[in-house]
């Protein structure tokens, strides 16, 4: 539990700085844009109301409210998972890093109303017209861990 309690502070916290240094400290928030290493990463400035992608975004006022609480209760499920199930250390971190970039997410609404999302990545000619951040990517890399490195051992 304390592993997974880490790396939840270590991918809050990270989410956070970043998005502190990039939307306010370089003024992303009101440049919009910038290139960083084009066309593979770049910044841009997105303020996502909605879940991944901008799905809901059109969504009324509450729906902020319910993705907080549906956050919210999906942390508070998963530490009580951890809790109460062995697991691996990496399971630990993976749950640590999901509950982290879910927590920095449920901050940036309850703060902006939104989530600030800002890395933009695209490659071989496709433009990427999504936006994400490192809540997001740790969200994402904490769920493939608990995936892959939760249940039952095979035996051979």
């Amino acid at each position: 539990m304390r592993l997974t309690l880490i790396f939840a502070a270590i991918a809050f916290a990270v989410d956070q700085i970043s998005k502190v240094w990039i939307v306010h400290g370089l003024d992303l928030k009101n440049r919009l844009a910038m290139d960083v290493l084009p066309p593979f990463v770049n910044f841009r400035m997105g303020w996502n109301e909605g879940i991944n992608f901008g799905l809901f975004s059109d969504a009324p006022g509450a729906a902020r409210w319910v993705l907080i609480v549906l956050a919210l209760a999906i942390c508070a499920w998963v530490l009580r998972w951890v809790a109460r199930e062995p697991m691996r250390p990496i399971a630990q971190a993976g749950a640590g890093l999901l509950i982290g970039g879910a927590l920095g997410n449920v901050l940036d609404r309850l703060i902006y109303g939104a989530v600030a999302d800002f890395l933009n990545m695209s490659c071989c000619g496709i433009q990427n017209p999504f936006t994400f951040n490192l809540a997001d990517v740790a969200i994402f890399a904490g769920a493939i861990l608990l995936v892959v490195f939760t249940g039952k051992e095979q035996s051979a």
